[in-house]
């Protein structure tokens, strides 16, 4: 039986916006599974806010570059948001996302290449950064898109300067249409992505498992109807359908930007205008920080230590 900790308790609060000893019977009862407690909660009816489970939790900044038919996405990492407002990190960022271009999505091969102008790899010109500001710095993850007939649409929200942000999105759109009348639909498709937050173009490319979680927490909740199971099953359909893959796929999602029509038909509609089919090919969305554990700092202690010469 594992240990069930004040802080596991605190970090699924928070996770989850349940009571106290709901988050403590949760964890219990999956014997401290942090997921399985969210589902196990969510089954119960008693977690308000669920999706608070990939919070955004780092600073930095992420960065975008793009030519028309192809772009890039890097995230890259500091301690503090004061770094990420300096001069020499928002080159790094910028520079690391144009490179990012050439690189295919390979983090590896970004952080070998060769940083125009230094003579150095990106991951030397990173540890030489480091040992300049003082703080520890990441070249955390990178994204590219690439089509031979199309655009590929960008977007970053919360600009702290041209091309660097909190969240960054590329999507790529195949088409033979104008591409200036293209490139308008995707920077606006880039932004509708940035603001919901599909996990996939198509319910087909949905990750099977995740699915499968979603119909196991639809099924718990409709097992309390007290319906007969064909019924049950029916229910658990119809809400998967209606409900997870209009919230989790891209082109069943309602268009923010109209607030009535789907992204499909949206897309449909806008060929008319371009003068020719558009499909999406695939996208990035990256949101700073997201995923990633940061530590609590006691901020009074930390003072504390600072005066004392520690």
């Amino acid at each position: 039986m594992a240990t069930i900790t004040a802080s596991m308790v605190k970090e699924l609060r928070d996770k989850t916006g349940a009571g106290m000893m709901d988050c403590k019977t949760a964890l219990g009862e999956t014997n401290g599974d942090m997921e399985a407690a969210i589902d196990w909660l969510r089954k119960k009816g008693l977690s308000k806010a669920a999706k608070k489970a990939g919070r955004i939790a780092a600073e930095g900044l992420v960065g975008v570059a793009a030519d028309k038919t192809r772009a890039a996405l890097v995230e890259v990492n500091s301690e503090t948001d004061f770094v990420a407002r300096n001069a020499q990190f928002q080159e790094l960022v910028g520079t690391a996302a144009k490179m990012a271009l050439d690189t295919n999505s390979d983090i590896d091969a970004l952080l070998a290449a060769k940083v125009p102008g230094a003579g150095v790899a990106l991951a030397d010109h990173v540890s030489t950064l480091i040992a300049t500001i003082g703080e520890n710095m990441t070249v955390r993850r990178t994204a590219a898109l690439a089509v031979e007939k199309g655009v590929v649409g960008s977007y970053m929200h919360a600009q702290a300067a041209p091309g660097l942000g909190k969240i960054g999105v590329i999507v790529a759109l195949e088409s033979t249409g104008d591409a200036d009348k293209l490139a308008e639909v995707g920077r606006q498709l880039a932004m509708h992505i940035a603001a919901a937050s599909p996990l996939a173009v198509t319910a087909d490319e949905l990750d099977k498992a995740l699915i499968e979680r979603e119909r196991q927490v639809y099924l718990e909740q409709a097992k309390t109807s007290g319906k007969p199971q064909e019924i049950i099953e029916k229910m658990v359909e119809g809400r998967l359908r209606k409900e997870f893959f209009q919230q989790a796929v891209l082109l069943q999602q309602v268009y923010v930007h109209d607030g009535k029509e789907t992204v499909e038909k949206s897309l449909k509609a806008a060929e008319k205008s371009v003068g020719g089919p558009i499909k999406v090919k695939g996208f990035f969305r990256f949101a700073l920080g997201e995923g990633v554990e940061k530590k609590e700092e006691d901020f009074a202690a930390e003072v504390a230590a600072a005066a004392k010469g520690r």
